[in-house]
């Protein structure tokens, strides 16, 4: 036994067993000691609380009754309601005393219902109109000894305010016809020394009552009866009690509360504060036969001490042998020290492995799969082994007798909100969304798109897809995609054929490139695709966007940007087509800015980034706002280039300053500090045209917009932008637009 113990391992489960014995024997130890007694006390404790509680509500109750009365006498009418010859101003009256009743018990919910009277008259008077008193107390509110000839005795008679106790009562209905039973406590307002001649009946709901002032928190099995002052039960919750017994053995008190314990159970005594009302409540009294709970937990303490022990013993025997051959097939040749500690560190690592290699083997397939998919969509030829790996992955291609190809482009909407998943991410969260669409099909992520195969049984299928698929892209954008902008493109409907692949590529990217850019369908579907040919670039607003920008006219110059894009998204061209614009506007600019000394690096990394910004945005608005940003880098630029001598941009500037005055080559050239000659050549090389041919471009562009935003006359505009006579400026005008300055303007106009 020793040597058994010297493990670490076997001792701890040796003392494991021992604690469990330790624990069992000291709760039911503290369960035996408390449990019954203590829980009792508190208990009974608590519950006294709750029927003092409950005897200040049904004071609360009866305050509110008695004030009811009160105001009822002081409502008129005072006097008999027998008929007078002023008839018609009496029942007035009586309405009056209808409607304020009526108020009166609309906010108390245990009062069934109010019945003013007088002895000279059978009118009785209701919180719901008027009646016969007769008819009220021997057809509507029907009972035996109660009826309508004893309460009119008992009108008669002076008596005080008294309280009868609950009786069931038969209720007819003059609504629905229909009968029901309640159990009703008559308050019969006092007589004795009343200032009017009313008799007052209220009908209190002795259900209703006991539901106000709750009486659910009380000990089941527990009941409340509540005495009169001259100890006549008013209302029992249980069994009525037998009052006489119980009150000859207790020793009341007007001014303490009182106990009383008979047979089984135990009378509590309360006194109201307010009407000298007695309430006696009967609970079970403590639990009997505690002798033989006693002995019970002592065998059951015994028990579970000779169980510990023995569990310990044998499973300590028991566990040796298998624990030192679990040691030797994890590595652990020493069999000293902590055996389970070893076993967990041993079963971990193995965990760890594996996940490893799950994960590895996992990563590899997938990237494999991808591999073979993207070769197979992008025509390319394989040798013998990938025939074997396309065995191996056909039933991943093609799921059903059909498929649909799609493409997935997804673009940061808002990059300054959204976090940035990763392209592995963004796969898995499409995938999970065909998941849910109950779809088989594997996403893949191609250079900036994702493709997926989809499978479907029957052509007459895919309308429904596309319907449920819209809705689930909606979705997504809305939640897992939330900060992200997501389009697609859905093929027609091929036979699942590798072959088929590549012209459902194909016709998935040509159905991308000619996406409109007005296109609200988040699933365009490829057979739906119509070209149009109406893209917007005049080229006078080429001219005159370079020389806002290499003039340093950075809003000017976004104005013309904002404005060209905004025609074409609007005239809904295809989205490579705007892609061609921006482009073409882009290089344009490029093109002009080339000449600044020390820009070309600069020009170099703008450019990068401009086309990688415009291979990933998805939308006119982000084309747009890259185009903005160039435009406003470009014009930073010329303001930061130095003007002088042979520049550029300083030359462009310049012209645009005094495009008015008298810019002969001579006189530009000595401005440039230089020849005509060379200038004239300088400048050729740098704007791609000549100097004057430039010039008269500059001043048409500002002699249109005079012409068409002005009312100066032909002459005044020639002169404001430098020609010498209106003749020069008509004939330059013909030739480069094609139309003299008054024809041009009549255009305008119409």
């Amino acid at each position: 036994m020793r040597r058994l113990f010297t493990n670490l391992g076997m001792l701890q489960v040796f003392i494991s067993g021992l604690l469990v014995f330790v624990i069992m024997f000291v709760s039911t130890l503290f369960i035996y000691r408390n449990l019954i007694s203590g829980i009792y006390e508190k208990v009974s404790e608590n519950n006294g609380l709750v029927v003092q509680s409950i005897v200040q509500s049904l004071d609360n109750s009866f305050r509110t009754i008695n004030n009811i009365i009160y105001t009822i006498h002081r409502l008129p009418p005072y006097d008999s309601l027998a008929l007078t010859a002023d008839n018609h101003v009496q029942m007035l009256k009586v309405q009056e005393l209808v409607q304020n009743l009526e108020t009166l018990i609309s906010t108390v919910d245990y009062i069934e219902e109010v019945v003013v009277f007088f002895d000279s008259s059978n009118l009785a008077v209701t919180s719901k109109g008027t009646s016969s008193f007769d008819l009220l107390f021997n057809t509507k509110y029907n009972h035996a000894s109660y009826n309508a000839d004893y309460w009119r005795a008992y009108a008669k008679a002076q008596h005080p305010f008294k309280l009868f106790s609950a009786e069931e009562y038969t209720i007819y209905s003059e609504t629905n016809r229909q009968t029901r039973t309640e159990n009703l406590i008559m308050a019969v307002a006092g007589n004795k020394m009343s200032a009017s001649s009313k008799q007052i009946i209220i009908m209190i709901n002795s259900d209703a009552l006991m539901k106000h002032v709750n009486q659910q928190p009380m000990i089941p099995g527990a009941t409340l009866t509540m005495l009169d002052q001259d100890r006549n039960i008013v209302y029992s919750t249980g069994k009525q009690l037998d009052i006489v017994d119980i009150l000859n053995e207790a020793t009341l008190s007007a001014n303490a509360d009182t106990s009383l314990t008979k047979e089984n159970f135990e009378y509590n005594f309360y006194y109201s504060d307010y009407n000298d009302y007695t309430y006696i409540e009967k609970v079970p009294y403590r639990f009997q036969n505690l002798g033989t709970v006693e002995k019970a937990n002592y065998m059951i303490m015994l028990l579970a001490c000779v169980s510990a022990i023995v569990v310990a013993v044998s499973t300590s025997l028991y566990m040796h042998r298998p624990v030192r051959k679990i040691i030797r097939q994890l590595g652990g040749g020493n069999s000293k020290g902590d055996d389970f500690r070893k076993i967990h560190s041993g079963i971990v690592k193995l965990q760890s492995e594996n996940d490893t290699y799950r994960k590895q083997i996992s990563s590899y397939d997938a990237e494999q799969f991808r591999y073979i998919f993207l070769r197979v969509l992008h025509g390319q030829l394989h040798h013998e082994e990938h025939d074997f790996q396309l065995q191996k992955y056909y039933t991943r291609f093609f799921s059903e007798k059909y498929f649909v190809m799609v493409k997935f482009e997804l673009d940061v909407s808002d990059e300054g909100t959204v976090s940035v998943k990763t392209v592995e991410e963004l796969a898995s969260v499409l995938q999970e969304g065909m998941s849910q669409l109950q779809l088989s099909g594997t996403v893949i992520y191609d250079h900036t798109a994702y493709i997926a195969l989809i499978g479907m049984k029957a052509p007459e299928d895919k309308d429904v897809w596309l319907r449920r698929a819209r809705q689930s892209l909606a979705g997504l954008g809305k939640h897992e995609l939330n900060g992200y902008s997501c389009r697609g493109c859905v093929s027609k409907v091929y036979i699942s054929e590798l072959e088929n692949c590549q012209h459902a590529y194909a016709e998935v990217n040509n159905a991308s490139l000619h996406r409109q850019v007005n296109e609200g369908d988040i699933l365009l579907d490829a057979e739906s695709v119509r070209l149009v040919w109406n893209a917007y670039l005049p080229f006078e607003r080429l001219e005159k966007l370079s020389n806002y920008i290499l003039t340093g006219k950075a809003d000017e110059g976004i104005a013309i940007i904002k404005q060209t894009m905004q025609e074409n998204i609007a005239r809904n061209v295809h989205y490579y087509q705007l892609e061609h614009i921006a482009k073409t506007i882009f290089f344009y600019l490029i093109n002009i800015a080339g000449g600044l000394g020390n820009a070309p690096q600069q020009l170099y990394e703008l450019e990068h980034e401009f086309l990688q910004q415009l291979d990933s945005r998805s939308n006119g608005a982000a084309i747009e706002n890259a185009l903005v940003k160039v435009a406003q880098h470009l014009s930073r630029l010329s303001k930061t280039e130095p003007k002088n001598k042979l520049n550029p941009v300083y030359i462009a500037q310049y012209i645009e300053l005094n495009y008015m005055k008298d810019l002969y080559l001579d006189h530009i050239a000595e401005v440039m500090e230089t020849s005509p000659k060379y200038f004239s050549y300088f400048f050729k090389k740098s704007f791609g045209v000549n100097y004057v041919e430039y010039l008269n471009k500059v001043r048409l562009t500002h002699a249109r917009e005079l012409l068409k935003d002005t009312n100066d006359s032909i002459t005044e505009i020639a002169e404001k932008t430098g020609y010498s006579t209106l003749s020069s400026f008509t004939i330059t005008f013909k030739k480069y637009m094609g139309i003299s300055p008054t024809d041009f303007r009549k255009q305008i106009d119409l």
